[in-house]
């Protein structure tokens, strides 16, 4: 097992209320030349927690930081015009908080972020520490 000490929160990049599941971003992901999803959790819209790339194998979601994070995606994150928005809804939020719960439970004192904190880009459309401060260590 590799040594995991984050949890990097992402989105699809779709727009709000849209279906897209782990085998949809698979084929996203395959297409740029990824050898499977990047994500290691994907967070659909009616909360279900679906597994994505199995958590020992390092991840492709954050350019430089894969090594020691595991990613999770939600469903979402555009409006309907395609402009960044937090669409995160409440079933969603509560799923997030489930698998920091259990990994960490597993894996022990994981820190979250969002890929914000390490790129330019928006994504997930907010700060994590803000909206799920009460899961800091």
């Amino acid at each position: 097992m590799r040594d995991i000490n984050r949890i990097i929160l992402h989105c699809t990049a779709t727009k709000e209320g849209a279906y897209v599941d782990v085998e949809t971003i698979t084929k996203w992901h395959k297409a740029r030349q990824f050898s499977d999803i990047g994500y290691h959790y994907v967070i659909y819209l009616d909360g279900s927690i679906n597994k994505g790339r199995k958590i020992c194998t390092q991840g492709a979601h954050v350019r430089g930081e894969n090594k020691d994070s595991i990613g999770v995606a939600y469903v979402g994150g555009l409006d309907e015009k395609g402009k960044a928005k937090d669409t995160m809804n409440v079933k969603q939020e509560m799923a997030f908080v489930r698998i920091v719960d259990s990994l960490r439970m597993v894996l022990g004192d994981l820190s979250i972020h969002g890929h914000n904190e390490y790129s330019k880009k928006t994504c997930p459309n907010f700060i994590v520490q803000d909206k799920f401060k009460f899961l800091k260590l």
